[in-house]
């Protein structure tokens, strides 16, 4: 097994579309139900229901694998991808919960928590659970967020009709650990097919691996009940075909593992006819503004693990945000950059970056390469030049992605420095600090309060930062940089129990403990100096080996 851990690096989960998609059915099973539809006339009949197993145990299963993902260095929480992320799920999700797909119960048991790799290969999934996944090179390569919307869309359906826990309840005498187990190999194997024995050991889960795919009526009604959320929720339908027709062309030049989702999710011309005819008529492709198709009513959905909707220039079209109008979702131009930054964290390499670099700095180069190109230079260490690409970028990118930019100027000027800053960049600095701090999105909260620590202001990325977690209690990001900020203010006490709960937004329980046993054991000065504290302290880590324990038990029960 030591030659499987650099592939289990690479991504426990991607059997994603794989298992991703998670965990892909027989052809042979009947697919999954259909949540009745009484505001959808397109609502599709139910195929088989998901009995063997409870929304409940799923979860419990998901969350599982989720704690294995969480510790993978592949594992990727970038706040300003994850916000994009959110701008393109949640008016899914609340167009899913509208139509009736995702019922109250489901919506409310099931995490619904976006999570990112940064494998290059081209792949998305659904997990058990209502965890979903999304690889840096499916963002690479797409062009519109609409786009992007529509891979969503269909994994959301694989979840919302129940497909994952087909699987689970045909192979009921697999323990629910074994099928975890099976769960990250296979994902493994998603990066490198040639573990794919290894990592699907033992003979029977070697039997269930031949079940990892949906069958073809599963996919179909994935696609079908997608089209639909996708939609509904405002966006352009055109993206399902756009991205499709990506695909397929992807399909037809040998294929050379850069595309999972080709294997797991097999297209077919029936499938792609089907998406076309369900486009509306009229000239669609390619418009710049997407057509909306009967949009779903505004439905409220609470943002999932932690993570804010409401970003700058987007358009969102639930409630909590601004008015509901007719675009949801990002821009193109905001789809670019985000693309670009997909693009340059995935790669590895110096040469790629470097010749994104030469076409970033030419004189009529396109926002999207100037993107690359600042970061690029950034990573390969040419701090200087990719300020100067930065600002070009600031001064000539689209006014609703002028965020984008400022995000990573902000972010440029946070990067280690070999040289004094001079008084124009710390100016700036202070200047794009106070604005993020400001905000309201979750990615310019992170950078502002990171800023504020690095400019010797702690105070006030813990004012910001404190209200954010009540409010977001599982966002791990949010009291790691918490726990920098009371550091740097000398509050140890607070700092290790802000350690402890990023442990615990990571489902690591005995992590958590652990960080807590340490706040309680620092010396009786700094204990004392903080009675109030000292309390929750000692409240939480009473709480959190509760769960321990049960996790343990489950654990236990699932083997015997």
């Amino acid at each position: 097994m030591a030659h499987l851990t650099p592939a289990l690096r690479r991504w426990p989960w991607v059997l994603g579309g794989v298992i991703v998609v998670a965990v892909m059915l027989p052809a042979g099973l009947s697919s999954a139900q259909a949540i009745p539809d009484s505001t959808n006339a397109s609502a599709l009949p139910g195929l088989g229901g998901a009995e063997g197993m409870s929304i409940s145990a799923e979860r419990r299963l998901g969350d599982r694998i989720a704690r294995s993902i969480y510790q993978d260095p592949d594992y990727l929480d970038d706040p300003l991808l994850v916000d994009y992320l959110q701008a393109l799920w949640q008016p899914l999700l609340g167009s899913a919960r509208a139509r009736g797909d995702v019922p109250p119960e489901l919506a409310e048991r099931m995490a619904w928590e976006l999570m990112i790799s940064r494998e290059r290969t081209v792949n998305a999934f659904a997990l058990p659970g209502g965890y979903l996944g999304v690889n840096l090179g499916l963002l690479a390569v797409t062009e519109r967020p609409e786009e992007v919307a529509s891979v969503l869309a269909h994994e959301l359906s694989h979840v919302s009709q129940r497909h994952i826990a087909r699987l689970m309840s045909r192979e009921e005498r697999m323990a629910p650990w074994m099928m975890g187990a099976m769960i990250l190999g296979a994902l493994a194997a998603g990066s490198n097919p040639q573990v794919a024995s290894a990592a699907i050991a033992g003979s029977t889960a070697v039997a269930a691996q031949t079940q990892l795919n949906f069958s073809r009526d599963m996919e179909r009604e994935a696609d079908r009940v997608g089209f639909g959320v996708l939609s509904g929720a405002g966006f352009d339908a055109q993206g399902f075909v756009s991205m499709f027709d990506k695909l397929q062309q992807a399909s037809r030049l040998n294929d050379d593992g850069s595309f999972p989702y080709l294997r797991s999710h097999p297209l077919s011309g029936e499938r792609i006819a089907d998406m076309r005819a369900r486009l509306p008529q009229g000239p669609v492709a390619g418009a710049s503004q997407p057509t909306v198709t009967n949009p779903a009513p505004p439905v409220a959905v609470a943002p999932a693990a932690g993570l804010n909707l409401d970003l700058p220039g987007v358009r969102p079209g639930v409630p909590g945000t601004p008015a509901a109008v007719s675009r949801p979702g990002p821009s193109v131009a905001v789809h670019t950059l985000m693309s670009s930054r997909a693009r340059v964290l995935a790669e590895n390499g110096p040469d790629r970056m470097r010749s994104w670099l030469q076409v970033g700095q030419g004189p009529i180069a396109k926002p999207g390469e100037r993107y690359a190109a600042a970061l690029s230079a950034s990573r390969l260490g040419q701090r200087d030049r990719a300020l100067e690409l930065a600002q070009k970028l600031r001064d000539a990118v689209a006014p609703d992605a002028r965020f984008v930019a400022d995000a990573l100027m902000l972010e440029l000027l946070l990067s280690p420095a070999t040289v004094p800053a001079t008084p124009a960049q710390t100016a700036l600095l202070v200047e794009l600090r106070d604005r993020a701090l400001a905000g309201s999105t979750r990615a310019s909260i992170m950078l502002g309060a990171q800023a504020a620590i690095a400019s010797g202001e702690p105070q006030r990325a813990v004012s910001r930062l404190q209200s954010w977690v009540v409010l977001q209690p599982r966002d791990a990001l949010a009291w790691q940089t918490l726990a920098r900020a009371y550091q740097a203010q000398g509050q140890s006490l607070r700092s290790v129990r802000a350690e402890a709960e990023a442990r615990v937004a990571h489902l690591d329980y005995a992590g958590a403990v652990d960080r807590f046993r340490a706040a309680q054991s620092l010396p009786v000065a700094q204990r004392s100096a903080d009675s109030m504290e000292l309390a929750i302290v000692d409240s939480r880590k009473r709480d959190v080996e509760t769960l321990l324990r049960e996790s343990l038990r489950e654990e236990e029960d699932s083997k015997r």
